[in-house]
């Protein structure tokens, strides 16, 4: 019987993850990452993923089902490879996804390497989204439900990742999950979903930063585009592409924040039409459709994770990509991930580097 390490987070998707692998035949074993210590200031309380409410959840779930139950410690992991990138991001003028990184860096490589070594062939996680086998190559699709679908967030997975993933959940509607969870008597079965970002539960992020580097951003110029001071910023840390409120500035229009540059601390703000983006560049690209895609091709693309697909052409060169709307879109953000599609296929991702009119 094949082992598989379930990741258990504490929440109803992952605890159905776990039942119905074991409903398949999988010898099942529960993991729980650590990703913060309360020592260091980092606990988030209950109302993120990761809190000591949700590693007892997880637990009474492994209980009931009979399966071996772990915590992993992944704190340092987690602080360079998911907490320091996301505030170096924001001292860059960049907006991060911290929940990319922490799949990308934690999910699908720590937690990964744990498995190999517990004898596991391979992770399973509450994620929606779907993996199918074509041929050599391991597909990553969008769930059936459209509403939760979370193959954005799983756009810089490797073949290697692929082949050894299971997304359970990937063909149910989150309904469906709940009424599997209530079933089986799982306490956690109306539990409600984590929104915010686990290390930052009360959203106040610029709070954080400053906490975490013990450092106060240094306040510096509003300017429009032609470098014409319109007022003072509190720090860049504080502001995002398309940001209109705090902003604390007057003008006959609505402004709104369209370019953040660090090097010379200044924030140009703009109208409304300023936001439009024609094109975009990405880099740290990830392929998983092919190895190498073609010098050019058409792809439905997705700038944010809320955003509705657009077509665009997208000219590729190995970790770099160039990608050509057919619409200029609103407010693309630098630190954001650019993730293409070919119907319910992600052909890849990548990082926004920079946007062009």
């Amino acid at each position: 019987m094949d082992k598989i390490l379930i990741a258990m987070s504490g929440g109803v998707d992952s605890s159905v993850a776990a039942y119905l692998m074991q409903q398949r035949g999988f010898s099942c074993v529960g993991a729980t990452m650590r990703l913060y210590s309360a020592e260091r200031g980092d606990a988030c309380g209950g109302r993120t993923c990761c809190s000591l409410d949700d590693v007892e959840d997880a637990r009474g779930v492994a209980c009931m089902l009979h399966i071996p139950y772990y915590v992993f410690n992944f704190t340092d992991a987690f602080r360079t490879q998911v907490i320091d990138r996301f505030v170096a991001a924001y001292r860059q003028g960049r907006t991060p996804n911290p929940c990319i990184d922490c799949n990308r860096y934690l999910k699908f490589h720590c937690l990964y390497e744990r498995a190999e070594l517990m004898g596991c062939r391979g992770v399973a996680t509450g994620h929606y989204a779907r993996i199918e086998r074509s041929g050599d190559r391991f597909l990553l699709k969008k769930a059936v439900c459209a509403e939760k679908d979370q193959s954005y967030v799983l756009a810089m997975m490797t073949q290697s990742q692929l082949a050894h993933t299971f997304f359970p959940l990937g063909e149910l509607r989150k309904e469906e999950t709940r009424r599997i969870a209530a079933e089986q008597g799982f306490r956690n079965a109306a539990k409600r979903d984590s929104q915010d970002i686990c290390f930052v539960p009360d959203g106040d992020y610029v709070r954080f930063i400053t906490e975490y580097t013990g450092e106060t951003p240094p306040c510096g110029d509003f300017t429009d585009a032609h470098g014409t001071i319109l007022g003072r910023h509190r720090g860049i840390i504080r502001y995002t592409l398309g940001q209109r409120k705090g902003l604390g500035v007057s003008s006959d229009a609505p402004l709104y924040v369209c370019r953040i540059d660090a090097a010379e601390n200044r924030v140009v703000l703009g109208r409304n039409e300023a936001l439009f983006s024609r094109a975009l560049e990405a880099a740290e690209c990830n392929w998983i459709a092919f190895d190498r895609p073609g010098a050019r091709f058409r792809a439905e693309v997705k700038i944010r994770y809320r955003h509705e697909a657009q077509p665009a052409l997208v000219e590729a060169d190995g970790t770099r990509m160039r990608v050509l709307f057919d619409q200029p879109q609103r407010a693309v953000t630098p630190g954001q991930f650019v993730v293409l599609y070919e119907g319910d296929t992600v052909l890849g991702g990548g990082v926004i580097d920079r946007s062009e009119v």
